[in-house]
């Protein structure tokens, strides 16, 4: 029996890690929220994670609205890089394995072909940054860390801090707005977090350590990705394409940030469906 402890249980990759490992009956799963646990701090969380003697700790929280990173810095490093410190130490006196879920804008985007595992990372913000921290203390702190990192992640569970996912502001941006606009230049692979939670659990019984990219197949622009939506929903509200310069920000953003899930297919012969495939299924399960 493993003692499957989530942190971040209510969030939107939280929550399908939660149905996942419970799928499992040999799993007794153990899902804490933002009230239970703080990893901020270290002594509240040793005691509770003490109590609780999991043998697999999952890591999902994380400050990640890009631009309130860039405003508040030293939030972004205490809950993604801290925060993750703080967990790795826990479970490494627990003997515990310890997942922590990053993210694919560690890279620049200059490489414009898929990264993996191996390629150096070059992050251009705060909330890059921190996530980047936040993998080397996992996987040097821990006693079995493993790094998972993926890409424009959406699920049925709204996002707490974004109030929502792509899909659905797309809906509401459509009711709302005359037209709507997409850029075409900002290219990555959109996942469910339901494929994410579902190869988690492969991941974890096969392997105890390591770096694993964790995207759907192939690429897309948002556009793309916003082109399929209103096509299958009948959605008549114009799509314009548009460019990131069309949108002024003082953050720095990867153009490309597509993930190659090299170890995935290599050490467990095992990758995620289509980007393309993936969403499809998503709208006919949650707005048909």
């Amino acid at each position: 029996m493993k003692r499957v402890v989530i942190i971040g249980a209510n969030g939107q990759l939280g929550s399908e890690l939660e149905v996942a490992f419970k799928n499992n009956t040999e799993n007794e799963v153990i899902g804490l929220t933002h009230s239970d646990i703080n990893i901020e701090n270290f002594d509240k969380a040793r005691d509770i994670l003490t109590n609780l003697k999991p043998s697999i700790v999952l890591n999902t929280a994380a400050y990640h609205v890009v631009p309130k990173c860039e405003e508040n810095p030293e939030v972004a490093f205490r809950i993604n890089s801290l925060g993750a410190l703080n967990i790795a130490k826990i479970s490494n006196e627990l003997k515990a394995i310890n997942i922590y879920y990053s993210t694919d804008y560690v890279f620049d985007g200059k490489k414009q072909t898929p990264y993996v595992e191996t390629d150096i990372p070059n992050p251009l913000n705060v909330y890059a940054t921190s996530k980047l921290s936040g993998e080397f203390f996992t996987n040097n702190y821990s006693y079995k860390g493993i790094v998972i990192r993926i890409s424009g992640i959406y699920g049925k569970t709204p996002c707490r801090a974004k109030g929502g996912n792509f899909i659905t502001n797309m809906i509401k941006f459509a009711k709302e707005r005359s037209e709507v606009k997409v850029v075409t230049d900002e290219i990555l692979t959109p996942t469910p977090t339901s494929e994410i939670a579902k190869a988690t659990t492969i991941l974890v019984d096969k392997v105890d350590n390591g770096i694993f990219h964790m995207t759907s197949a192939g690429s897309c622009s948002w556009f793309e990705f916003a082109q399929i939506i209103f096509n299958y929903l009948s959605i008549k509200t114009p799509l314009i394409p548009t460019s990131v310069q069309n949108f002024p920000t003082t953050v720095k953003r990867p153009f490309y940030s597509v993930l190659e899930n090299k170890n995935l297919k290599e050490i467990l012969g095992y990758d995620l469906p289509h980007w393309k495939d993936s969403l499809l299924t998503f709208l006919e399960g949650n707005f048909k």
